[in-house]
């Protein structure tokens, strides 16, 4: 029985003349979805196998497919007969493109008994002729097989060969997907063994006087490569790192230091430069053998490793997305390497491309290579070359931890060529790579991963109407960290003057498996986010501004709230204060935080609104409906029979008086901050933390403490617990929702205890509003409370409104969740933008 080893990951050239066993041969070898069959393209685009003059538009489709196969990381077979060299070359042009192994399986049958198969088919087009020549291509091709650029041939010289014959798959030597940490990753060493010992130590690892190594229990170095050169002690590092490789304790990928001194090692020419000859020196006084065992040991190193189930990769100059896994000479050169510009700079060293600025994978990538004065996180990826051996720092990275830990170099052992503390911006190197936004990480239909709710699905229309709002009119996309959810009334009540109750958003809430929520005054004014730091240097720290400003608000739709600079600079200073004096700075241990509120008056914000549209439509009614009621009640007193009419329009005039009513009393003149309100109702993140594990109570307490510590400028939510079980509970909190309502009140909002609630079919709504009755009469109009009105009104629909509340839910924490966690701002900015897409869906703005 022929075996035949494939890599795991690979595209297979079956190669054999018509009539050979291909197509038998891939079926019972191969799942159908990986054999691309010549045959099965030709029907696809002609309805028939034996078309030959569709081979064209057959084999384009054939080989599209296969490109999308290989780009998701698939092994790919194609079916055809690949007895020319051209068809091959085809094959292994496009492995290389991908970066996979091409492999040849032929099989070589004798021609006697293909002409016999061939005659036997009645359907081929084609004579004998063309098999004799197939047969003839093949057996001149067998022989160039390797030499075309096939890593692996298997010849099968008989159909009872191929019958018999099995795939064994292998794994690549990169892939240790299954290894899942912890682990240690360290940086390059460069010969430093003091300090190697005392970044172990560091680490809880035990070393010996014989450099052997007991590692925490569980735990496994990995180390990045560049083992040798410049430093005091070569020969130790290898001997400690090649004893810990030996013992299962760690894994090592090569440096491009490492290869150079084992081509030396080989006896092959290299340059001796850059400390390769303090290493030879070093080397020069050990054994034979142990010279020996180092060059197979620095021979057998893997270019780079995928851990974790492809969670974290590592390469000695880092690995772009599309290489990882993969295995081929671009890929380890760029392991070893990284890529270059074809520039040198100030110092004669070549201008590496920063394929990290680019990085968009979800894979953490650690690496070192390029010397750094300390190690940061940009785009998932993180240089730990921190100059050891230039007098900077030994540093590790602990995973899954992500936390770095160094110690310093204990001396100078080489000069640098470049500056190891270069001048740079102020910031990180991700809030300076942040700067400039890719249009790409938020354009196009988009399906954005949340913890909440799975996958959130933007559509492509949607994602450019987001695009159009928050490059013209957003804050400083770097403030820009979240936006708030919709929000769905309760069902609508069938109760005689009511179109909204909180008896609906109960029962609502009962029904889904809540026993406890949380009633709060719904204040009347214009929903904010503001984001707040410590001062203007934390304000630089963890957001990257530089203008002095100590934070910012905004309406829900992006936008800055206060059009006078001077009035936001003077209310973020005082909220700051406020959390100051509350102490929340050092309880949270922050130095910034995000609450979401209302600000107040409402006319501060929707000035243009009341005078373009309420107050219009209060005007107009005012200065008609006093006239008409007056002619109507002349004609009434001469006789005419118009008193229905009057009726209606007396009933029409108070109605409007209400109207005008209703909204005058949330309109008040704001000439500076005196006049402005916060009721906060939200403190939605700070530093490490996003406080959707709190419940709502928590929230209420902690940032009435704002109110306690600046009265004349944070207002403290009236809020009440309602046990939705007792009835007397339920009761008293609709008596309260009436009492507020009367009084002038818009209403309430009703939420479960806890913020993050599951019920019977999964996330409940986070809150329902329930509006009252004179509030509502602004939103629906003068006339709202007329039966025949409220009937209308209550057949509108909330399924739509209530997914879409859930879904900009799951967005607006999966954002803060990402920027809490230190990841990118095209991440964050990634849910944003879907919940602003999300608004431009067309749904009655008035629920």
């Amino acid at each position: 029985m022929t075996t035949i080893h494939l890599p795991e990951l690979c595209l297979v050239a079956l190669v054999g003349a018509s009539g050979s066993g291909k197509t038998t041969l891939g079926g019972r070898l191969f799942a159908p979805g990986e054999v691309l069959s010549s045959d099965a393209f030709r029907v696809l685009v002609a309805n028939d196998e034996n078309v030959l003059n569709a081979n064209e538009d057959a084999f384009d489709a054939l080989y599209f497919v296969a490109r999308k196969r290989l780009a998701r990381g698939l092994l790919t077979v194609i079916d055809a007969t690949n007895v020319q060299a051209d068809a091959r070359k085809r094959i292994v042009d496009l492995a290389r493109e991908f970066d996979v192994l091409p492999v040849a399986v032929v099989l070589d049958l004798p021609e006697e008994e293909l002409l016999a198969r061939h005659a036997a088919r009645a359907d081929r087009p084609f004579g004998p002729g063309v098999i004799r020549q197939q047969v003839q291509q093949l057996r001149r091709s067998l022989r160039r097989l390797q030499g075309e650029g096939f890593r692996h041939v298997t010849v099968l010289g008989g159909a009872q060969e191929a019958q018999a014959a099995q795939v064994v798959r292998e794994r690549l030597y990169n892939n240790l997907r299954h290894e899942p940490g912890p682990f240690d990753f360290i940086g390059d060493v460069h010969g430093c063994l003091p300090e190697l010992r005392d970044l172990l130590d560091a680490l809880g690892y035990a070393v010996a006087e014989d450099l052997s190594v007991t590692p925490p229990a569980g735990r496994k170095a990995v180390f990045v490569g560049d083992l040798v050169d410049r430093g005091p002690d070569t020969p130790g590092v290898l001997r400690l790192v090649m004893g810990m490789v030996r013992a299962g304790t760690a894994l090592c990928v090569p440096g491009n230091h490492d290869v150079k001194l084992l081509r030396a090692l080989q006896g092959k020419k290299v340059t001796v430069s850059h400390g390769l000859d303090r290493s030879l020196e070093q080397l020069q006084a050990q054994p034979p053998e142990f010279r020996r065992e180092v060059a197979g040991f620095l021979e057998g190193l893997v270019s780079h490793y995928v851990l974790d189930s492809g969670r974290v990769v590592v390469a000695h100059a880092g690995m772009k997305e599309a290489y990882q896994g993969r295995a081929s000479a671009r890929v380890r050169e760029f392991a070893l390497y990284g890529e270059t510009t074809g520039k040198t700079d100030e110092f004669g060293l070549p201008v590496r491309w920063n394929w990290a600025a680019e990085y968009r994978g979800q894979a953490h990538v650690v690496y070192g290579h390029t010397p750094v004065p300390h190690a940061e996180w940009l785009n998932r990826t993180i240089d730990i070359d921190t100059g050891c051996v230039f007098g900077g720092h030994l540093t590790a990275l602990r995973y899954p931890e992500l936390e770095v830990v160094s110690v310093h170099a204990r001396e100078v052992y080489a000069e640098p060529v470049r500056p190891l503390q270069p001048a740079r911006e102020p910031g990180s190197a991700q809030q300076v790579n942040d700067e400039l936004l890719d249009l790409a990480d938020v354009t196009g239909k988009r399906v954005i991963e949340t913890r909440l709710r799975g996958r959130v699905t933007v559509r492509e229309d949607e994602a450019a109407a987001a695009l159009e709002t928050l490059s013209r009119f957003a804050t400083d996309p770097r403030w820009l960290l979240y936006l708030p959810p919709t929000m769905s009334p309760s069902e609508t009540s069938t109760r005689e003057g009511y179109l909204e109750h909180p008896e609906e958003a109960f029962t609502h809430y009962l029904n889904a498996g809540v026993a406890q929520v949380v009633c709060e005054e719904k204040h009347m004014g214009s929903r904010a986010v503001l984001v707040l730091a410590r001062d203007a240097d934390a304000a630089q720290r963890r957001f990257g501004v530089r203008d002095g400003r100590q934070g910012t608000v905004y309406s829900r739709s992006g936008r800055a709230f206060f059009e006078d600079e001077a009035l936001e600079r003077d209310l973020v200073a005082r909220a700051a204060d406020a959390i100051s004096a509350a102490g929340l700075w050092e309880e949270l241990q922050t130095d910034w935080a995000l609450l979401d509120a209302e600000i107040l008056p409402w006319s501060l914000k929707a000035g243009a609104l009341l005078r373009g549209q309420y107050a219009a439509v209060g005007a107009a009614a005012r200065a008609t409906l006093p006239a008409e009621v007056s002619v109507l009640e002349a004609a009434v007193a001469r006789g005419l029979p118009l008193g229905d009419l009057l009726d209606r329009t007396r009933a029409r005039e108070a109605l409007t008086a209400a109207y005008v009513d209703a909204y005058r009393q949330y309109v008040r003149r704001v000439n500076g901050l005196a006049d402005v309100r916060i009721a906060p109702f939200h403190l939605l993140a700070s530093e490490g933390h996003v406080h959707s594990g709190q419940d709502h109570l928590w929230h209420m307490r902690t940032l009435a403490r704002l109110a306690d510590a600046d009265p004349a400028l944070f207002i403290a939510t009236r809020h009440r617990t309602v046990d939705l079980r007792d009835d007397a509970s339920r009761q008293a909190a609709t008596e309260w929702w009436l009492s507020l309502t009367a009084g002038g009140g818009e209403g309430m909002v009703v939420k479960p205890l806890h913020f993050l609630t599951r019920g019977h079919k999964g996330l409940v709504q986070p809150a329902m509003k329930v509006r009252g009755r004179e509030y509502l009469r602004i939103i629906y109009g003068p006339e709202y409370t007329l039966p025949e009105h409220l009937e209308r009104l209550r057949a509108r629909g909330l399924s739509g409104k209530r997914a879409l509340a859930l879904r900009e839910f799951a967005l607006g924490l999966e954002g803060l969740e990402r920027f809490v966690a230190g990841e990118p701002l095209r991440r964050v900015h990634e849910c944003v933008f879907g919940v602003a897409a999300l608004e431009s869906e067309p749904l009655d703005p008035r629920l």
